[in-house]
């Protein structure tokens, strides 16, 4: 039953709260979102600099980038039941490959764009008053042609579900039931002026804290969120901790998971969350 509640929580939202801006209401999201699976076997990923490519050209090296690059453990079917509705994307092409195909990307090659947006939009079909925020934030080895091809990707897959743009304010549950839109797309490039369904980068803030101090991690959410609610976007809080050339050493062999997450999550869903629940996020 709670786990029914959690695929369905925005179609369950009490009618006062599906009257609210969506940007008043507190989103669960992801950090890296994709980052479920890489493959060890394909290129260094073009955001990586020219000196970690050469390391990795050792299999070793691989194996620990792989420990480092992965933040998720759930697929994008997984997340979706779990709740989530914001999603940190990093794309890029593969400059080895010909051809058009864009990849998830963090420091190795996820899986085919495609192929992630395929499994969201088979939920929304089964979850028609649920609402999925994409965030397109990082474009790496991308020429005008893998704009286009990845542009009209989405329209192809997403089709009338895609939200036009809007003035944030005017955009409730209610609003995007009644017109049948499920998917918002944030598009932190240029191009997005040239579509009415692409939302500008600037329209999803995502400041961030630089620390691997929880304390200070906090305190600067407090302080962007408040600054945020002024200015008429949708805003995110990253709640993540980032590690420092000490933290990569220490944790070497676990990655991740168990060096900063866990030190966060506990704190910030106890403090945070708790506070700013029903704040723009």
């Amino acid at each position: 039953m709670a786990e029914k509640v959690l695929e369905d929580w925005m179609g369950s939202l009490a009618p006062r709260l599906s009257t609210l801006p969506l940007a008043n209401l507190a989103i669960p999201g992801s950090h890296d979102s994709f980052s479920f699976w890489f493959d060890e076997k394909s290129p260094v990923g073009p955001d990586q600099a020219a000196s970690i490519k050469r390391l990795a050209r050792i299999s070793l090296v691989k194996k620990l980038m792989k420990k480092w690059s992965v933040t998720q453990s759930l697929t994008f079917k997984e997340q979706l039941e779990s709740g989530i509705r914001y999603f940190d994307f990093r794309v890029a092409s593969k400059p080895e490959e010909a051809g058009e195909e864009i990849f998830f990307v963090h420091g190795l090659f996820g899986i085919k764009v495609c192929d992630g947006l395929t499994a969201i939009d088979t939920f929304l079909t089964h979850h028609s008053k649920e609402v999925v925020l994409l965030d397109f934030n990082h474009f790496y080895a991308m020429k005008p042609v893998h704009h286009v091809y990845l542009i009209n990707t989405l329209q192809e897959i997403f089709g009338n579900k895609l939200c036009m743009t809007e003035q944030v304010e005017n955009v409730t549950l209610q609003y995007l039931w009644k017109k049948g839109f499920q998917v918002l797309i944030f598009y932190h490039y240029p191009v997005s002026q040239e579509y009415p369904f692409l939302w500008p980068g600037r329209k999803m803030p995502a400041p961030w804290a630089n620390t691997t101090n929880v304390h200070k991690l906090l305190q600067f959410l407090e302080t962007t969120l408040t600054e945020q609610s002024r200015h008429g976007t949708f805003h995110v809080s990253q709640a993540i901790l980032t590690p420092r050339l000490k933290t990569v050493l220490r944790g070497f062999k676990t990655g991740l998971k168990n060096t900063l997450v866990e030190r966060s999550s506990h704190s910030f869903c106890e403090t945070f969350l708790e506070e700013y629940q029903y704040k723009p996020v």
